[in-house]
């Protein structure tokens, strides 16, 4: 399986100035190639090949004096910029036909030089390399220095250098990594994710929730305030954003760690893993957003998926509509109403349940359920019943 490794980099004062070239020369040819495309679409012209947009806004390109410059970056950076260009609109073509699942996606858009972020890509034609002293040598940028936080586990296919709104610079290598299953343990755990608590398992295990940005908020709020008060267009602005961007890194940086750290752990400790497949968008839009988003559910269930299949171990997602806090875990009974004020409940048949300890024991049974039915066996004896789910629900995830 493919995955990225990040790294920190720290290019010299001249390396920002080749590397703010390549930026704004593979924002241009991404731009060009947009335009052509859309002026032949609406001039009932077909759609423009490959080969055509690379000889018209590269190679020709370079030799007109208003494109000359393009010249001074690696030919890679432009051609990657214009494969971009092609996938978005293979990406929109298969929205629109649902083809691709998911939300649909829009029409591709034009680049701009004020966008936060920017981004280029070396493949092994360009030649880019990792130096004896460890530095990324870049064509036509130079060495460039790399705080390397651990050792890639092969030689990478491409490698894209990013520049984030707070200024940073990160390079992200593509590498091929084989499947290294960890000893196995016979543990296998349900996770009910929440607001009060991050995380209960079916242990009754709970994790707390770190909430970064609410402990953030007093810095965030005073870096908005200072930004919102420069004049468009300053230099004073142009250095608030900068501090309010940094702020928002910081957060989005303990974030990142801290589900890296716990999902880790939780493979590490069980073979296999259940949790409920929560509707993260339609949660983000309630007047529980800000606490939603902060929690990052959506980033960390993808962070066990692939560590899961890296490690050999199961993840399974149950449907987002099984009543897993309404369910009593003992009796089977379905609870009509369980508004989320209520943490603790009694079954009528006399078990006393915690809310979240009551939902992972479900989902636990739940998960066992959907493997077996996804490997196509039988349920083995001693595993919870199949449970009784609300009224619309035709959800089985395979693991």
């Amino acid at each position: 399986m493919q995955l990225r490794y990040s790294f920190r980099l720290d290019p010299t004062p001249g390396q920002h100035i080749e590397l703010a070239k390549a930026f704004g020369c593979a924002r241009v040819v991404f731009n060009d190639a947009l335009r052509l495309r859309n002026d032949a679409h609406e001039a009932g012209l077909p759609f423009v090949t490959d080969a055509d947009l690379s000889r018209l806004i590269i190679t020709e390109a370079k030799k007109r004096p208003d494109r000359v410059w393009l010249g001074e970056v690696s030919a890679v950076v432009l051609q990657q910029a214009l494969a971009d260009c092609t996938r978005a609109f293979r990406n929109f073509f298969a929205s629109s036909s649902g083809q691709r699942k998911g939300p649909k996606l829009g029409a591709p858009r034009f680049r701009s030089r004020k966008d936060n972020r920017q981004a280029i890509r070396f493949t092994r034609n360009a030649r880019f390399s990792i130096t004896p002293g460890g530095k990324l040598r870049l064509p036509k940028i130079g060495d460039v220095a790399v705080h390397w936080s651990r050792a890639i586990p092969s030689e990478p296919s491409s490698v894209s250098v990013i520049k984030d709104a707070a200024g940073r610079y990160f390079a992200s290598f593509v590498v091929e990594v084989s499947a290294s299953p960890l000893p196995e343990t016979g543990i296998e755990t349900g996770i009910d994710l929440g607001l009060g608590h991050f995380a209960v398992l079916s242990d009754g295990r709970k994790i707390d929730a770190p909430r970064f940005l609410r402990r953030a908020e007093k810095k965030l709020k005073r870096a908005q305030k200072s930004l919102s008060r420069k004049e468009e267009g300053s230099k004073n602005r142009a250095k608030a954003r900068l501090v309010a961007a940094r702020q928002h890194a910081k957060v989005a940086d303990a974030r990142r760690e801290f589900h890296h750290q716990l999902s880790t752990q939780i493979i590490r400790e069980n073979q296999a893993v259940y949790v409920e497949d929560l509707a993260v968008r339609g949660l983000a839009r309630t007047r529980l957003a800000k606490s939603v988003h902060d929690a990052g559910w959506s980033a960390f269930m993808a962070m066990l998926e692939y560590k899961a299949r890296l490690y050999g171990r199961t993840f399974v997602k149950v449907s987002r509509w099984f009543p897993s806090s309404k369910l009593c875990s003992v009796c089977g009974a379905v609870r009509q109403d369980m508004p989320l004020s209520v943490r603790e409940w009694t079954c009528s048949c006399g078990a006393a349940h915690d809310r979240d300890g009551n939902a992972a024991l479900n989902i636990l049974a739940a998960g066992r359920v959907e493997r077996q039915n996804a490997c196509g066996g039988p349920v083995r004896p001693g595993a919870s019943p199949a449970r009784p789910v609300e009224a619309g629900s035709q959800g089985s995830v395979a693991a």
